[in-house]
């Protein structure tokens, strides 16, 4: 028997569109032939995935999370999927490895439109698979055009890879047994909130996604997932979502709406997955505390849900915060963007005292740049996502400084600097909830909720092209139909 032919597409970014960043060409990292294969370790030579299908590289482009996509950026990479699909000639299945929350500016549903354009490329036949972000929006008119489609479990993501197996094992083994098209019982459920409420290591999202798994091993069900959408777009398609999969019309549909009204019920017991509060009163508990080291997410400029990374406004409450600056303690800051600030350190060199303006310069809306002086303690040269990056010590309070915007999520990121994180007071990071190194790290950790482009208090963001009513916008709405549509 023929090995089924399968394509490997995708465009992969989390956007908001409160944000002033773009998203230009530089964001993304584009993976073409034999690199793109080569991305998965469930299709390395040998494995047993890999064996089963001829696998065809086109294109697969991912940023980090930032603002809107530039419209002229998003359509040559639609377009250039379009035409190596094109290329490639007849394909049986085409795995669509996308995140689900791209914005793209003039533009409504990205998705949509993507997965429109490579349905026409592909043609009817061809069943196309797609993995995706739980913080990813499933419009009607996107996931119609998909024939099977699975998100992430976790948040934080620890399963993200395998639920890229997942997509992908789904396509095969549907093409293997040739049974077509399946069938999608989805619903969307009015209830928009972000990710630090949502997380899976706390009820209720954990429960909810507990029971994910379990309708996935009904006879008649290929394939069940929820999405908590993503909070930070202001477009029609930004709530939460749970589709479906399989061949029983009936089952799929009852565990959807089972699914989604559950989510519904509990849409008041959402809670941020840390205490949450000012940025004073998480650095006056840091201060107070006996353990360390306290880590405090800076949230609202969280760069790995979309925010610019240079939101210097908590920076600069650190640096009037005496205590932070008067050698007493150690604290790290991670970290803020600065082309101008990072080439003034590399300039003065290691040892220097250096005076620079620093931030603010993307996203000045909160405070703009803020003035900071220090010692140059740390110069690094060709950081693979950072560039450059200078270390200053204020007093106690090293203040990462880098070329390009970079997440902190990983201990070496400090240690490759000369910085050790465990042995640090206080560490803050712009992050929503911690990441799975952090969190075991800390020993203690609360969420800031400061301003920014993600800014965990929906209310003060603005949004008003989201449908509405709209939990929590509307928190006396009335129930909203649940009844899940067969599409």
């Amino acid at each position: 028997m023929n090995r089924p032919r399968i394509g490997i597409a995708g465009i992969a970014i989390e956007s908001s569109t409160f944000s002033p960043h773009r998203s230009g060409a530089e964001a993304f990292r584009v993976t073409r032939e034999d690199a793109l294969i080569g991305r998965y370790d469930f299709l390395a030579p040998g494995a047993a995935l890999r064996e089963r299908a001829d696998w065809v590289p086109l294109l697969h482009a991912v940023a980090l999370p930032g603002g809107a996509v530039e419209a002229q950026v998003y359509d040559a990479l639609r377009d250039e999927i379009v035409e190596r699909i094109v290329s490639a000639g007849e394909l049986d299945g085409l795995f669509l490895d996308i995140h689900g929350a791209m914005s793209v500016v003039g533009r409504e549903d990205a998705e949509a439109d993507l997965a429109r354009a490579v349905r026409e490329a592909t043609g009817a036949d061809t069943l196309i698979s797609a993995s995706m972000d739980l913080h990813g929006n499933v419009s009607e008119p996107f996931v119609r055009r998909l024939d099977l489609v699975t998100c992430y479990r976790m948040a934080p993501h620890e399963d993200a890879w395998e639920s890229r197996e997942r997509a992908a094992a789904n396509l095969v083994d549907r093409l293997d047994h040739g049974g077509g098209q399946p069938l999608k019982a989805w619903v969307q459920v009015p209830v928009l909130l972000p990710g630090e409420k949502t997380s899976t290591r706390i009820e209720p999202a954990r429960g909810i996604y507990a029971r994910v798994p379990e309708v996935e091993a009904m006879p008649g069900v290929l394939d069940a997932a929820v999405w908590v959408g993503y909070a930070w777009a202001d477009e029609p398609r930004c709530q939460a979502a749970v589709v479906v999969t399989g061949d029983d019309a009936d089952v799929i549909t009852e565990q959807a709406e089972s699914l989604a009204r559950s989510y519904w019920e509990h849409r008041a017991d959402f809670a941020f997955v840390a205490p949450a509060d000012t940025l004073e009163t998480c650095v006056a508990k840091a201060l107070a505390s006996a353990t360390a080291p306290y880590v405090i997410s800076d949230s609202g400029d969280n760069p790995t849900a979309g925010g610019t990374g240079d939101v210097s406004w908590t920076l600069g409450r650190l640096l009037a915060t005496p205590e932070l600056v008067d050698g007493s303690r150690t604290s790290l800051f991670a970290s803020i963007f600065d082309e101008a600030a990072v080439a003034a350190c590399a300039a003065a060199g290691r040892g220097a005292v250096v005076t620079t303006e620093v931030g603010g310069r993307v996203d000045a809306g909160p405070s703009g740049p803020v003035t900071v002086s220090g010692t140059v303690v740390a110069l690094t040269e060709d950081d693979p996502v950072a560039g450059r990056i200078a270390v200053l010590d204020c007093g106690g309070l090293h203040v990462i400084i880098t070329e390009r915007r970079k997440p902190y999520h990983l201990e070496s990121d400090f240690t490759d600097l000369g910085l050790d994180p465990r042995s640090a007071d206080i560490v803050v990071v712009k992050i929503g909830y911690l990441e799975p190194e952090l969190y075991a790290l800390a020993a203690d950790w609360m969420l800031a909720l400061t301003p920014g482009g993600v800014d965990q208090d929906l209310q003060r963001l603005g949004h008003h092209r989201i449908e509405r009513p709209m939990y929590p916008f509307d928190p006396e709405m009335p129930a909203p139909n649940l009844t899940p549509r067969l599409v």
